[in-house]
């Protein structure tokens, strides 16, 4: 299962060796300073915005990859588990609009993301 992880200034989404296959990239990594906004969504399929253009969806198991929709692109790394989702919003210069991720306890990560820019932006 995909992770978040903090490395210096980024913010890094870990995938599974068979996540980075299909997702056809090692990892997604984005500069801290272009969060914008995180959010745990309780429904996990309200994460989904667009259409996929990459990566593999099956319905009510899984989505992994890339959506296309009118604000941008997300990554998405959701499994069909009836779990909440970390939402992470973001703004240029990163790769992406938004990056919507399964984590084990999304509210602890969520709270630990939001310290570290709370540190960051008091810096």
């Amino acid at each position: 299962m995909a992770g978040l992880l903090i490395d210096g200034d980024d913010l890094v989404v870990r995938l599974a060796w068979w996540e980075r296959i299909v997702a056809r990239r090692r990892e997604v990594r984005v500069p801290l300073d272009t969060v914008t906004e995180v959010d745990v969504q309780p429904d996990r399929w309200r994460a989904l915005r667009g259409v996929r253009i990459g990566g593999l969806a099956v319905p009510g198991a899984l989505c992994l990859g890339v959506w296309r929709h009118k604000d941008g692109r997300d990554f998405v790394a959701l499994r069909g588990h009836r779990r909440a989702v970390l939402c992470v919003g973001l703004r240029p210069p990163a790769p992406f609009a938004g990056l919507a991720v399964e984590t084990d306890d999304p509210l602890r990560t969520a709270a630990e993301l939001r310290a570290v820019r709370g540190r960051a932006a008091s810096a």
